[in-house]
């Protein structure tokens, strides 16, 4: 396996040119906190809560966490995909640039799509964790790190970067951990095999290439990490890989997994007939990272969901929003769901991935729910499962991405 060291770059801000396909990911983008890091306690300078983005063909409309009130609306591409940029106060913008920086503004500054862009051929995977906030290319398999605080105090130029050299173009995913560690995916133009783990110097000290189809990322407490694959999941603690096995073989495909920091657990989605068609899935997969196992839990009867369905929350419990229209709560530890409260409307599963169709995403103990058949949003508190608020747009939402 070829290693490398970091190597320092200094990126300038490109602007956004004309609109072509992004790189298609039925999975989302990046694995799934509980919420994205807070900024550093003073570094805004600024009280503003939470912000929502919610993209729409050619914009994206960024609301008050509290209220739900319209704050902000910018133009950009036809799709576009959102991502928690971890400082608290920014968004990435996947676009056919790269990684756009949308500033979602504060109480003195309104939101704006700014011309600061981290170049990338397929922008892929935003991970935040330990300070950096890694961002993956598709195109290259290069992967660009920063801090994540960093970009708080960049006004007309990008942060200084790090570029760790890809070495076969794929749909991965990188993280970068506390002592410096690089886990990335391994694969090519011919599918994926697995990852590999670089120390701080860029050697080698782990790999593995029997997770096929590797996809999505999540790092759980003890800053253990966790992959899906079609088969199962790779566990990487202490230097060690450790291939889970799926109940279901040969095919059992965990791709996108939501995390605690403060739990062993993981809840990843599950899809257990390669050949099932449209993308509802009826089952979760749970992750025990101590005990290194898997399992698999049925959702409620006429219960479905997709790969932006999954959050996790309180208590460290999952929230999954299904079919029905209701948001299940699961209580990983006991692998059993607990309680359900309705939100929105019954819906079906989208025709292909990139369409609109109902989303979570957890701030503290309030979820967002989108309900793109209504164009609306609704606030939802999760240790009462009552709608806080609610809002119609005047655009249909698609993606959704808070900024803590």
């Amino acid at each position: 396996m070829r290693t490398f060291p970091l190597r320092r770059a200094g990126l300038l801000a490109l602007a956004v040119g004309a609109t072509v396909g992004l790189a298609a990911c039925s999975g989302g983008s990046g694995g799934g906190s509980a919420a994205p890091a807070p900024a550093a306690s003073g570094a805004t300078g600024d009280e503003t809560g939470t912000r929502v983005a919610l993209s729409y063909p050619g914009g994206i409309v960024v609301l008050d966490g509290e209220t739900l009130e319209v704050v902000g609306d910018v133009d950009s591409e036809e799709f576009t995909r959102l991502n928690a940029a971890g400082d608290g106060r920014h968004i990435m913008v996947t676009t056919s640039a790269g990684f756009q920086v949308l500033d979602a503004g504060s109480s003195e500054e309104d939101p704006e799509l700014t011309d600061l862009v981290f170049p990338a051929e397929k922008a892929g995977h935003v991970v935040v964790h330990g300070g950096k906030t890694v961002l993956y290319a598709d195109g290259t398999s290069d992967t660009t790190v920063f801090d994540t605080d960093a970009l708080l105090a960049s006004t007309d130029e990008l942060p200084e970067t790090e570029t760790i050299p890809g070495v076969e173009a794929h749909h991965g995913v990188s993280i970068v951990l506390e002592d410096g560690s690089f886990v990335t995916t391994v694969g090519n133009a011919d599918g994926r095999t697995g990852i590999t783990v670089a120390d701080a110097s860029g050697t080698t000290i782990a790999e593995n290439a029997v997770c096929p189809g590797v996809h999505g990322e999540g790092t759980a407490q003890d800053e253990v990490v966790v992959f899906g694959c079609e088969n199962g999941a790779l566990v990487y603690a202490d230097g060690e890989i450790t291939k889970l096995d799926a109940p279901d073989q040969p095919y059992g495909r965990t791709g996108n997994l939501f995390v605690s920091e403060t739990s062993p657990l993981v809840l990843g989605d599950y899809k257990d007939d390669r050949d099932a068609e449209g993308y509802l899935l009826h089952r979760v997969a749970v992750l025990d990272t101590a005990a290194k196992t898997q399992t698999v839990v049925d959702m409620p009867e006429g219960a479905e969901y997709t790969f932006r369905d999954l959050a996790r929350g309180p208590e460290d419990l999952g929230y999954i929003l299904a079919s029905d229209g209701a948001i299940h709560v699961f209580d990983l530890e006991a692998g059993e769901f607990t309680d359900s409260f309705p939100v929105i409307d019954a819906w079906e599963g989208p025709v292909e991935w990139q369409d609109a169709h109902p989303a979570i995403k957890v701030s503290g103990d309030v979820a967002y729910v989108t309900e793109p058949a209504k164009n609306m949003v609704h606030a939802v508190d999760l240790a009462t499962g009552e709608v806080l608020t609610s809002a119609t747009l005047e655009v249909t939402p698609n993606e959704i991405a808070l900024t803590r």
